[in-house]
């Protein structure tokens, strides 16, 4: 074998393996194209009323792209739901009964307000979901959302025991934050109208925020 053939031998793992990585980053890209458009569609139309062909058209893709990636609209619209649930479980990271009161609360609500910003329409398809009963959840994902909620009140209850916060009812703390986040993403079209803009802006969610802590915090500080 010639020097230039060994070093064209040499160098066809390296092409190949470009290609796999060209292929992935397609792939990936297409699949976040549909997964975006499909919490649009969701969001606008429900599940029902929801076409695979008017998602393929929204995300630019044929048609056959959406079967290729999620065999069914069902495996869609279940990723759909996946796609904030797992940021929704995450934003609880920082809940633990030794952790500061207000620390904590403070990084919950920013991350809570941050999926309103960044997933509006998948967290509207959450809602909708929540709304009717939650017949596409997984038995896994409901033990997981509920859990997620038991351990923060619980959390919420072992500061209210150790006097660092005021003697509220966690449950009812733990719902009027969800409701005062999220409703920057299941209602952003009204906000946005009563505030006369077109949509929402970045300074209305860093208002939001702002709001959204004083309330909480100064409302849960100990009774003096």
């Amino acid at each position: 074998m010639s020097p230039s053939q060994t070093r064209c031998y040499h160098a066809r793992p390296p092409c190949r393996q470009g290609n796999i990585r060209f292929m992935n980053n397609i792939r990936e890209r297409n699949k976040e194209l549909i997964l975006r458009a499909a919490s649009e569609e969701f969001a606008d139309k429900g599940f029902a009323a929801s076409k695979t062909s008017d998602i393929a058209a929204k995300a630019g893709v044929p048609k056959p792209n959406v079967y290729y990636y999620f065999k069914s609209k069902e495996n869609l619209y279940r990723e759909v739901l996946e796609s904030i649930i797992e940021p929704i479980l995450r934003a609880s990271t920082p809940f633990n009964p030794e952790g500061v009161p207000a620390e904590v609360l403070s990084r919950y609500i920013r991350a809570k307000i941050q999926i309103s910003r960044d997933l509006p329409f998948a967290s509207k398809v959450f809602a909708s979901e929540i709304m009717h009963g939650a017949p596409h959840l997984t038995p896994e994902q409901i033990e997981q959302l509920n859990g997620q909620a038991r351990h923060n009140i619980e959390c919420i209850q072992a500061w209210i025991d150790s006097g660092q916060i005021a003697p509220l009812d966690p449950h009812h703390l733990m719902f009027t934050i969800w409701a005062a986040t999220q409703t920057y993403a299941d209602f952003d079209w009204q906000i946005a109208t009563v505030t006369g803009k077109a949509t929402l802006e970045d300074s209305d969610y860093e208002a939001a925020t702002r709001t959204i802590l004083r309330l909480v915090l100064k409302g849960c500080e100990p009774d003096r």
